[in-house]
């Protein structure tokens, strides 16, 4: 005879399980594929390992602009720019551009991962991920500057952090905090973001504990694609993700932990820059002082694109008139960039803003200056960039752990699709608006 137990679970089914219970996921900025494909030569021993024995994409396409902070709302949001409300790094000011970047969680007008994680009452932390000064996180070291120079830059990271979480990094993980150590500016910066993120996970167990790794970002942008600091960065990333899995085997869940590493945007040599706001101002649409003066039409650059913003958004004179200085330029100026119209720009869930787009060419990046050369040789690199005008531009993913199916290679895949994943992971209720999770990656 069937005991009352087996009857029981004959008619009420099991809860189902997550595919793991810790999930991390990692933003190298600047995240390329040729970092980790098979024949890569690039220090990154945790990344290729992770490459070949779990889930890889050969490339991720990003959002208009491909810069960090759109990036990287949609990574944990699943939706696209325009949707989620990060259109740019720095929101456009119409009175002049204050320095200001979208910084606090309260600009984010869809849904989080943090939302969906929380509300199924597992715990969360992120160390250094943008837009999150205020966000509903348990363990969380924003990332936001002091624009003051006269003052500590880290003051508003601290004052920003989990109450108590500041000291206690620094009392038994990092040591004092600084900018000797946590600057951008230095490659240990990642070294300490990984002792951080290492310190948390195998402290304080959260379900989702998000991290981003910038020093890759800064070495590209100083140096172009291949250089020896951007070798020495990409290690730094890659030791960084090593020290995050030391702590999940030294927690014992590492057998449970699934890692999500991707970035946000891939990047570009450069050779031109262009200051489209010169030829704004020799049309007296543009003033030259600080604030635009008497302004009708600027552009706001993000690197690789530039955005067309009217004083009066329903102006449509002086459209016409920037368009027309467009059409006028020499053919040798034309062929730098491409006009993104107002049509394509929502059909790419960008900047609903503005009225229309200039997108560089392969080596052309944009500035704001309105005074000066126009046209400027340049060197380093940038993004930015339309995501689909060049593989350069894509960004990477790599998926192991828990829940992943090894040996499995997607050949594209968007950042849209990244929320979905990790909620499939976690076993949480989230449906991304513009997303959908790459088939084929995840186990049964």
């Amino acid at each position: 005879m069937a005991t009352i137990g087996a009857l029981l679970l004959a008619v009420v089914p099991l809860t189902a399980q997550p595919r793991a219970d810790h999930v991390v996921l990692v933003s190298v900025d600047g995240f390329r594929p040729d970092f980790y494909v098979p024949g890569s030569d690039w220090p990154a021993p945790n990344l290729q390992q992770m490459a070949r024995d779990g889930a890889h994409a050969e490339g991720v396409q990003g959002v208009f602009p491909t810069v960090t902070y759109p990036s990287h709302t949609t990574i944990v949001t699943g939706a696209l720019p325009a949707r989620h409300g990060i259109h740019y790094n720095r929101p456009f000011e119409p009175a002049g551009q204050s320095g200001e970047w979208y910084w606090h969680e309260s600009a984010i007008q869809v849904p989080t991962l943090w939302d969906a994680v929380r509300a199924a009452g597992r715990r969360t932390a992120a160390i250094s991920w943008p837009v999150t000064v205020g966000a509903p996180v348990d363990w969380l070291i924003p990332e936001v500057y002091s624009l003051d120079p006269d003052s500590d830059r880290l003051l508003p990271m601290r004052e920003g952090a989990t109450p108590g979480l500041w000291q206690e990094l620094e009392q038994e993980a990092t040591g004092r905090l600084n900018l000797r150590n946590y600057s951008a500016a230095y490659i240990t910066r990642d070294d300490t973001t990984g002792a951080i993120a290492a310190y948390v996970l195998e402290t304080h167990r959260p379900a989702l504990l998000a991290l981003h790794l910038i020093t890759t970002d800064s070495a590209q942008h100083a140096h172009g694609r291949e250089s020896d600091r951007a070798r020495r960065a990409v290690a730094a990333a890659d030791r960084a993700i090593g020290a995050i899995r030391d702590a999940a085997e030294r927690a014992g869940a590492l057998e449970r932990t699934a890692f999500v590493v991707t970035g946000d945007h891939g990047f570009v040599d450069l050779h031109t820059q262009v200051m489209p706001n010169v030829w704004l101002a020799e049309a007296g649409l543009h003033g030259a002082e600080p604030d635009r003066g008497e302004w009708r039409a600027t552009f706001h650059p993000s690197g690789g694109a530039t955005f067309l913003h009217l004083r009066d958004a329903a102006d449509e004179g002086t459209l016409e008139a920037v368009r027309g200085i467009l059409a006028d330029l020499p053919r040798t100026v034309r062929r730098l960039f491409r006009v993104v119209e107002r049509d394509a720009l929502d059909q790419a869930g960008a900047a609903p803003g503005a009225r229309l787009a200039l997108a560089g060419n392969l080596g052309v990046s944009f500035g704001a200056d309105a005074a000066g050369d126009a046209i400027r040789p340049t060197d380093g690199g940038a993004h930015g960039f339309f995501p689909t005008d060049f593989p350069e531009i894509l960004t990477g993913f790599v998926g192991w752990g828990a829940g992943f199916e090894a040996g499995r290679t997607v050949h594209r895949m968007g950042l849209t699709d990244i929320a979905d994943l990790i909620a499939m992971l976690l076993d949480v209720d989230f449906e991304s608006p513009d997303g959908a999770p790459p088939l084929g990656v995840l186990g049964e």
